[in-house]
């Protein structure tokens, strides 16, 4: 079967100017269509829009590849989800999940089998496996994560590295000098994964700016774990006066845990969560935090994603600015 890359290497272009020259979704010059169509027409390609166009009743569709694997909270996937969801259908578009770990190849594959328009990817690494195949697609795509080097992809996401400033200063600010950072469970941190990296980045660097102690922990997700974790770091930073909690199963066993010790919160321990707004108002003290968008992620992904199927220019990165509220977990030290 004649390949959309094919066509590409013959006409000297790229699958994406292929792909547009051939659907029409963005201009492309008079000379290079004509050669676009010449390499189609001797190598025989029939495009998608041809097979499947919507005299065929071809539905819009767009896929979502939110891989469930070690490590990963399913409700936050949930979450994206259904603003992915619900967002595009006001678009007149269906979402296909994709929960398998697709990578290079099995996201060919599961795109191969299904009429989508273009393609949003979670779960993002620094040097995600899947992104050189995105290069090759000629469907356009949207990260909501960032990867090591987006050039040439279209990411969005909060701005974790901002986010873990924004928790330093605040504490700083208060005048806290011991603080430790429960971050994800240790695959994520393993795998790389982009979101795990850009907060610790940005926990360290303004703790090194602030000159503070610090203390670097990942979190396993099961609450029974909050005990050790709590009595670990007791134990090796007696002076530890602040934690900032990104592992939202963990948020309330860690705050039990700490009291369990001894430690009153805020008066002993001032406690920072990165969470969805309603966890952190609905705890028994009300937390501070910087409120993880979930909606407003899969909304921004989902109009970028349509941007780009009509042709319509859009920054390589979008990042969300962190939101610090707070409320009752946060004192001066």
């Amino acid at each position: 079967m004649v390949k959309i890359t094919d066509v590409a290497r013959r006409a000297g272009v790229s699958p994406s100017t292929v792909s547009y020259a051939l659907s029409g979704k963005r201009p492309i010059s008079d000379e290079t269509r004509r050669r676009v169509e010449a390499a189609a027409r001797d190598l025989g390609y029939r495009p998608r829009s041809v097979a499947h166009g919507p005299a065929c009743g071809k539905p819009n569709v767009l896929a979502l590849a939110a891989p469930l694997r070690p490590g990963v909270h399913a409700p936050v996937v949930m979450r994206l989800a259904v603003s992915v969801v619900t967002t595009a259908r006001a678009h007149a578009h269906d979402v296909l999940l994709l929960t398998q770990e697709e990578a290079e190849e099995g996201l060919s594959r599961a795109l191969g089998t299904a009429s989508v328009d273009g393609l949003l990817l979670t779960d993002v690494e620094l040097h995600d496996p899947r992104l050189p195949r995105l290069h090759a697609l000629d469907r356009p795509s949207v990260l909501i994560g960032l990867p090591a080097n987006p050039r040439g992809l279209t990411c969005v996401d909060l701005d974790f590295q901002a986010a873990g400033e924004a928790c330093v200063n605040h504490l700083a600010e208060l005048g806290h000098r011991t603080v430790a950072l429960v971050g994800s469970p240790p695959e994520v941190y393993l795998r790389e994964t982009a979101y795990a990296h850009h907060l610790m980045r940005g926990f360290t660097t303004a703790a090194g700016r602030h000159r503070l102690t610090t203390s670097v922990q990942p979190g396993d997700p099961d609450p029974a774990t909050a005990p050790r974790i709590a009595e670990r770091l007791v134990r090796e930073h007696p002076a530890l006066s602040a934690v900032v909690i990104h592992n939202e199963p963990l948020l309330e066993p860690l705050i039990q845990a700490f009291r369990r010790l001894d430690l009153r919160i805020p008066d002993d321990l001032s406690v920072i969560a990165l969470c969805p707004d309603d966890l952190a108002t609905t705890a028994r003290a009300p937390v501070t935090s910087v409120t993880l968008p979930f909606a407003e992620l899969g909304t921004r992904a989902v109009e970028l994603l349509m941007r780009k199927l009509r042709g319509t220019p859009v920054p390589q990165t979008t990042l969300l600015p962190p939101r610090l509220t707070e409320r009752a977990t946060t004192r001066q030290a």
